[in-house]
C-alpha cells in the first residue's frame, strides 16, 4: 500500500513507538514536515501520508469518511503504528478510525470538526454549489486556485510557497466529490463528541487560541467532561496549528506516545 501513496517517514526505523500522521483536506505529507524535525520527536518512529486523493495523488473510488478509516486504519496495522495524529480532515478520519473499532491507540487530533455548524462557512458554501453540475465544477475549479494564495496569509512566510504550492496541486473534481461525501458524513451525526467519547481510547484536541474551525460550548463541556479527552489549547495559533507551533504539537504527541505504554 504505502508503495501507491505520498509517504514521509521520520526516525529511528527501530523505535519502540510509531506515529501515523493523516494531513487535512487539500494537504500533503509536507504539511508535517516541521512537526517530524522538532528534536522532542528524535527517538519516535512516524510515519505521514497524504490522504489520497489530495495534493496529486489518486482518490479511491469510494470516498466516504468511513472508507478512508479503514484505508488509514489498515496502513496504520501495516506500519506499525499505534499512535494517529491528524489534522482537520485527517483528525476527523481518525476520530472514524477509533469509533469504529479500527484503531485502539491513542489519538492527536488538530482542529477537527465536531460537527456540520462548526465547520468552515466557505466550505459549506461549496459543498452547496458544487451540487450544481456545471457551475459546481467552475467554482471548485477556480477555489483551488485562489485558495492556495489566501491561506498563505496563515503560514510562516519561510514555508508560505512551499505549502501554497502543495495545495493548488489538487484536483477540483477530486475535492468537490471528497467533502461531498464528508458533509454527508457529517450530516449522519448532530455532533461527533459521543462518538470519540465512547471510543474511550486516550485523545488529546488541540486547537489554536484563534481557529477558524468552530467548537461550540456543549461541545466544549462535553469534551471536558469525557474522562479520555484532554483539550489543549495553543496560544498564536489558527487552524494550521501544526504549521504555527511545530514544537507545541510535538509535545503533545510525545504525551500521546507515552500515553501508549510499552
Amino acid at each position: 500500500m504505502s508503495e501507491r501513496w505520498d509517504v514521509r517517514r521520520a526516525g529511528p526505523a527501530d523505535a519502540s513507538h510509531r506515529v501515523l500522521m493523516i494531513p487535512g483536506g487539500m494537504c500533503s505529507t509536507e504539511f508535517y514536515a516541521d512537526v517530524m524535525a522538532e528534536p522532542a520527536l528524535a527517538t519516535v518512529g512516524m510515519t505521514a501520508v497524504t490522504q489520497p486523493g489530495f495534493a496529486g495523488t489518486t482518490a479511491p473510488e469510494d470516498v466516504t469518511m468511513e472508507h478512508y478509516a479503514e484505508l488509514l486504519a489498515r496502513f496504520a496495522g501495516d506500519t506499525g503504528c499505534d499512535v494517529v495524529v491528524g489534522h482537520s480532515l485527517g483528525a476527523n478520519v481518525a476520530i472514524e478510525m477509533a469509533a469504529a473499532g479500527l484503531f485502539k491507540g491513542p489519538l492527536v487530533l488538530l482542529s477537527p470538526t465536531f460537527s456540520r455548524a462548526d465547520e468552515a462557512t466557505f466550505l459549506a458554501a461549496m459543498n452547496a454549489v458544487g451540487r450544481v453540475p456545471l457551475l459546481g465544477r467552475a467554482v471548485w475549479t477556480g477555489m483551488i486556485k485562489l485558495l492556495p494564495r489566501a491561506m498563505k496569509r496563515e503560514m510562516p512566510a519561510h514555508r508560505a510557497d512551499t505549502l501554497s504550492a502543495v495545495m493548488a496541486h489538487n484536483d477540483a473534481t477530486t475535492c468537490r466529490r471528497i467533502v461531498r461525501r464528508y458533509y454527508e458524513y457529517l450530516d449522519r451525526y448532530p455532533s461527533l463528541v459521543p462518538r470519540l467519547c465512547v471510543a474511550a481510547v486516550p485523545s488529546w484536541v488541540v486547537r489554536g487560541d484563534h481557529d477558524e474551525i468552530g467548537l461550540a460550548e456543549d461541545e466544549r463541556r462535553d469534551l471536558e467532561a469525557c474522562p479520555h479527552v484532554r483539550m489543549v489549547t495553543v496560544p498564536d495559533a489558527g487552524h494550521l496549528v501544526l504549521v504555527e507551533q511545530p514544537a507545541r504539537v510535538a509535545d503533545v504527541i510525545v504525551e500521546a506516545v507515552s500515553a501508549a505504554g510499552g
